[in-house]
């Protein structure tokens, strides 16, 4: 179902007829998915991550870089981030896993859904953008010593990047395991 209503403000047109609900798009309705996110999967960050975050083979867990800060300056206000990482992840493996996506196509539609968590706390994209580029590029040319070994490699295979899958491999850390908060169910199958 959709409604016309201006994606910024969540409010219909100037003398459109349409009624927007108030659960159509607006800041307490993101809170609400990415709880729903957060309360099924595991947050890990005490693990080497290329490109800041990454998934587990099993979707249950969600990796960001250890050092990758939890937070960014915006306009004065403190701004936690794992929060936009996770919503990414966690659509992006869902729709590997479930719908057999390509990476390279489920990795837009999870930065559509990133880029709509971060404009629904009201944060500029451009912003946190520039914010986590700074830190690609930092966590990117670190070493790599210690890679959690249930990651999921596909993103990487998608890249072809034959040096950087043998240097994480190389780096295979133990996970411990952690029972899934959530059982995945999947109707007609």
């Amino acid at each position: 179902m959709y409604e016309k209503h201006d994606a910024a403000t969540g409010k219909k047109p100037a003398g459109s007829k349409h009624h927007v609900a108030s659960w159509l798009i607006s800041k307490e309705m993101m809170d609400h998915a990415m709880r729903a996110i957060r309360s099924r999967t595991h947050l890990e960050r005490s693990y080497d991550i290329p490109y800041l975050a990454g998934y587990s083979l099993d979707g249950h867990m969600i990796f960001i870089d250890r050092h990758m800060p939890k937070s960014f300056v915006y306009r004065k206000r403190r701004v936690m981030t794992d929060r936009f990482l996770v919503v990414h992840e966690a659509v992006e493996k869902s729709l590997i896993q479930l719908l057999g996506m390509h990476y390279l196509h489920a990795h837009q539609i999870a930065l559509h859904a990133e880029q709509a968590a971060v404009r629904a706390e009201g944060i500029e994209w451009e912003a946190y953008d520039a914010f986590m580029q700074d830190y690609i590029k930092v966590i990117g040319d670190e070493r790599l010593t210690k890679v959690p070994e249930t990651l999921d490699l596909t993103p990487y295979k998608d890249f072809h990047d034959k040096e950087e899958l043998r240097q994480m491999r190389k780096s295979f850390a133990a996970v411990p395991p952690v029972k899934p908060k959530h059982r995945v169910y999947i109707a007609g199958l």
